[in-house]
């Protein structure tokens, strides 16, 4: 006999920093907020639910969040409050299971197996989890329960906000095959139009396709899109992992040709490490460049910055002076990625930093 399915737990909270200022200051309740560092180039970490309506999401340049809502309340992040409230949060995780996976300072993953407390219902422990943080922090969370961390993910962006969703494999398998690929976690923009060039617009699309093609377009993320497709995920959680580094990469359906080509493609992914390092509550002194060309031959190179950075502006000027045509030798490039490492706790650089960094110049 196998071993039994396990019993996993995904908890997201819900708009987490939007939500914390809503509570700490009546006023801002019931009204269209987003958090955000003032400034053109800022990008909004955290929007509340009054403001998703008009289009404000996270990652959105601010200026187009203020556009699309001119009522917007922009209140700068207040990251010591976040990391208060998060360390409540996984006080109660903890209090069912010592198997906890924290993603960011406002999700994590939860293996209640064997629980410490709750019985054998993973649902009614997501129940409780859900009303002891609220009754300890006054905010409200999102739960979805599965027998693996995908499909666990997966049920909690079902029911958003406040809400509980058990999905069982027999019902995973119908909604997978009906789910667009760019619902699938881990599939990017960019990774979805180049699987639909392939034909592949669902998760249908991906289970009819043989593994080995997958393997061969993407490498070994590949063969993860063909088991996910299958809602087949093995990996296990693990408790307390402190992140290293924090980062993203996209794969490119037309090889890019030119320095500035690479340098075009760097503001949005700098923009996804922001927002990662946001919802972490970390910065990173060392940014690491990474390029996969045409001949398969993977280059990266790296920068260590006087200060902590997390902002998605400075993050892809100082990618950009990395971008040399030396470094790319007039082949084409497959796959840009930025990542930070040395990371630690936020804090405003000091005023020279930019200036060093020649910022509001063309790198």
């Amino acid at each position: 006999m196998g071993e039994p399915p396990r019993k996993i737990i995904h908890v997201d909270m819900d708009a987490f920093y939007a939500s914390v200022e809503q509570r700490d200051d009546p006023r801002l309740r019931a009204q269209p907020v987003a958090v955000a560092w003032g400034g053109k180039r800022s990008v909004v970490l955290t929007a509340s639910y009054e403001a998703r309506p008009f289009g404000v999401r996270s990652a959105m340049p601010l200026y187009r969040a203020l556009e699309r809502c001119p009522g917007l309340v922009v209140v700068e992040p207040r990251f010591d409050a976040y990391r208060e409230v998060s360390a409540q949060v996984r006080e109660v995780f903890r209090g069912y299971t010592p198997l906890v996976e924290p993603l960011a300072l406002d999700e994590a993953y939860l293996d209640v197996t064997a629980p410490l407390r709750g019985g054998p219902s993973a649902t009614r422990i997501a129940q409780g989890i859900r009303a002891e943080i609220r009754a300890a922090t006054g905010l409200t969370a999102t739960a979805g329960v599965s027998v693996n961390k995908f499909l666990a993910k997966l049920a909690s962006g079902l029911n958003k906000p406040d809400g509980l969703t058990v999905l069982l494999p027999a019902q995973a398998d119908t909604l997978l095959a009906s789910l667009p690929t760019s619902a699938f976690h881990g599939i990017g923009p960019a990774t979805a139009a180049k699987l639909a060039a392939h034909g592949i617009h669902t998760g249908a699309d991906l289970r009819r396709t043989p593994p080995a093609h997958l393997a061969a377009w993407f490498g070994r993320v590949g063969e993860h899109f063909a088991r996910i497709a299958r809602g087949e995920d093995d990996r296990p959680v693990e408790p307390d992992r402190a992140p290293v580094s924090v980062g993203t990469e996209e794969t490119y359906a037309d090889d890019l040709r030119g320095v500035e080509a690479v340098r075009a493609v760097l503001p949005p992914l700098a923009r996804a490490v922001e927002e990662r390092l946001a919802r972490a509550g970390l910065a990173g002194r060392v940014v690491v460049l990474k390029l996969k060309l045409d001949d398969r031959s993977v280059v990266t190179r790296r920068v260590t910055l006087p200060y902590a950075v997390r902002d998605g502006a400075t993050l892809a000027r100082t990618a950009a002076r990395l971008v040399t045509a030396e470094l790319i030798g007039g082949r084409g490039v497959r796959l840009v990625g930025i990542t930070a490492s040395g990371l630690g706790p936020p804090t405003e650089p000091p005023p020279t930093l930019f200036g060093e960094l020649g910022a509001g110049e063309a790198p």
